[in-house]
């Protein structure tokens, strides 16, 4: 006989257990799972980018967050894998965009650049600095500006990739490599630590004889960037810290510059300079010729941006003075590094903080003083590419120097030749607030002939600078526009060759401190003040009160030609809502139909009715006096240009 209690009993353990196995192996993979989350976090936070994405892309495949998907951007973004990072950061941006913080715009409007997506890349930076870029027509227009081209060719270490950090040394070269596959490997890339190296330069211009510096100089850390004194017996160069050490959130190892001299054939009294730190870098030196003056990158505290530039002197027994910012002329809210001294003074360096093609872009400064340089010139797109193009040095006497870049997807060094471009003129200047001196980032500076034909527009960055390049012989005249202001403009000559350079000419005024009338609320919102135009109950009709009114809105419209505004027109609560809407609409029209019949442009105005969704006075029909209704049958001018 089957007992039904037993077989019940059996079914019963057997889904127990079954449940029990599932939820065993549902508890496994979820630990598992938060396990190598941890285990990710962990390697990014050390910087072990490569490791770190391994981990990240097995992740990603069951598990989406803000975090994990700007995670592996980051990782891929560090080691200048663009396409890879823009897969990750378009997710994050279309899934997270409200959340992401502000510094990841800028990796990724750069990764987007790094991929040639320029209009994409341009969008999301634009959003980043808050004003327009254009990065094609800035290519087009400091190709045209720069004084030389360059013609470029990739040198060959012979060892690995990962050459960079030339520098001149005698008559030879020293540069920075990860080519010693002896060395352990670093982490962020995976790739043996950096060591420096001397070389010959053969008649192709490649590396010849090639050899390493002592174990004096390097060491199992990584070594980069020597930079040498006129006759070769004082060198400064960077060595990575010991050890990562917390710095605020991050765990880094600060870079530091050491110095060393060479003495009875053998390089020896390597000491690092004071001014390096453990919770700082200080990076990138090169050192004058005469031995006086040291220049760097670093993000010790009072830099502008992540690294600015500085320059220190060397005291004659050695010791030195206090390192020197070199200003927010040079410097910006992003990356200043890699400076070059060249013979005739000029500053030559690489910035991803002033305006460019895409990363880091080399950058040139005439000298102003000791510590001062003019504002920098990019040097042009013959050189400069969407990946990060750095360390440039020059031998003015041949017109030949070397540079390294990873447009390839690696560190590697160039060789370039100066081609001299045709001399053109510019003009150049910038556009400031008339009242508080501040830059205008977005204005629209065009250029007309002298007969008053337009030629050309730019729109200014964050500098406020424009600059146009002209004939020479020739009259010319230039206006800045900028919505909410009143343009400005300014004739000059082209008479002399060079810059002329102008700054006073276009300071542009806007319209609330120009007139009285005008008024700029909290909000942005500017709005011209008249005495309300009032209308009678139910009718759309300008009354000679209205009349008088929009004469005085005629005459602000005719003295600036370039403004735009919109008329509102607002009924009381009286009638239904459709009423009231086609009723303002209709006073709207007649107001605009006014002001159009008595010269002014069409284009430049708009009529809009709001109906009663915008009372001036709040109140309920019925407790509505008479004077309430009629402040609020009214027409108001917003300034829209």
């Amino acid at each position: 006989m089957i007992n039904l209690q037993d077989s019940f009993k059996k079914i019963y353990m057997k889904k127990y257990y079954f449940l029990l196995f599932v939820f065993c192996i549902s508890t496994t993979l979820f630990s598992q799972k938060k396990r190598a989350i941890k285990d990710a976090n962990f390697l990014f936070e050390t910087k072990s980018y490569i490791k770190a994405a391994e981990l990240y892309e097995e992740i990603i495949k069951s598990k989406q967050s803000r975090e994990l998907l700007q995670n592996l951007g980051d990782c891929y973004f560090y080691n200048f894998q663009m396409s890879n990072a823009v897969r990750y950061y378009d997710l994050l941006f279309s899934t997270y965009k409200d959340s992401v913080k502000n510094e990841v715009y800028f990796r990724y409007a750069n990764a987007l650049k790094g991929t040639k997506n320029f209009e994409k890349g341009d969008q999301v930076m634009s959003q980043f600095v808050g004003y327009e870029q254009n990065t094609i027509k800035f290519i087009k227009q400091v190709t045209r500006a720069i004084p030389n081209s360059y013609r470029l060719e990739m040198m060959s270490s012979k060892t690995q990739n990962g050459d960079f950090g030339i520098s001149f040394f005698g008559d030879k070269i020293s540069f920075a490599s990860s080519g010693n596959t002896a060395n352990k490997s670093y982490g962020w890339n995976d790739k043996p630590y950096l060591d420096l190296f001397f070389a010959s330069i053969d008649s192709n211009g490649q590396l010849d004889e090639i050899e390493p510096f002592p174990k004096t100089i390097n060491t199992n850390k990584h070594e980069s960037n020597a930079t040498f004194n006129a006759d070769g017996t004082i060198m400064f160069f960077n060595r990575s810290g010991e050890k990562q050490v917390k710095v605020g959130s991050e765990n880094v190892a600060t870079i530091k510059i050491y110095r060393a001299e060479f003495k009875n054939g053998q390089w020896t009294n390597v000491t690092m300079v004071p001014f390096s730190s453990n919770t700082y870098s200080v990076e990138h030196p090169h050192v004058t010729k005469d031995g006086k003056k040291l220049y760097f990158s670093s993000d010790m505290p009072g830099s502008i941006g992540s690294f600015d530039l500085y320059v220190v002197n060397i005291n004659d027994d050695g010791t030195y003075g206090e390192p020197i910012n070199l200003g927010n002329t040079i410097n910006t809210n992003q990356r200043e590094q890699f400076p070059f001294i060249s013979q005739d003074g000029s500053l030559y360096f690489a910035s991803d903080g002033h305006q460019g093609i895409g990363n880091l872009d080399l950058f040139m400064s005439l000298r102003k003083s000791e510590t001062e340089f003019e504002k920098p010139q990019n040097l042009g797109s013959t050189i400069n590419s969407e990946m990060d193009d750095f360390i440039f040095i020059l031998n003015e006497k041949n017109g030949k120097g070397y540079f390294a870049s990873n447009r390839t997807g690696d560190d590697n060094l160039y060789t370039f030749e100066l081609i001299e471009n045709k001399i053109k003129d510019m003009i150049e200047g910038e556009v400031r607030d008339k009242k508080t001196t501040n830059l205008l980032p977005g204005a629209v500076v065009k250029l007309y002939d002298d007969k008053d034909i337009f030629l050309e527009e730019v729109t200014v960055g964050a500098d406020g600078v424009f600059s146009f390049y002209t004939k020479l012989g020739k009259k010319y005249k230039i206006k800045a526009f900028k919505d909410l202001y009143i343009p400005a403009e300014a004739e000059f000559d082209t008479n002399k060759k060079g810059i002329i350079y102008f700054d006073l000419q276009l300071k542009v005024e806007s319209y609330d401190d120009a007139e009285k009338i005008i008024d700029k609320k909290e909000d942005g919102t500017v709005l011209i003040e008249l005495k309300n135009i009032y209308f009678e109950y139910n009718k759309a009709e300008l009354t000679s009160q209205a009349i008088e009114v929009l004469n005085v809105l005629l005459e602000l419209l005719k003295k600036y030609p370039q403004m735009e505004i919109e008329i509102g027109a607002h009924t009381d609560t009286r009638a239904s809502n459709l009423f009231n809407l086609s009723l303002s609409d209709f006073r709207a029209s007649m107001t605009l139909d006014y002001l159009v019949k008595n010269g002014i442009d069409k284009k430049r105005l708009r009529s809009i009715g709001y109906g009663e969704s915008q009372p001036l006075v709040a109140c309920e029909d019925d407790k509505c006096t008479d004077s309430d209704h009629a402040a609020n049958r009214r027409c108001t001018f917003k300034i829209l240009k």
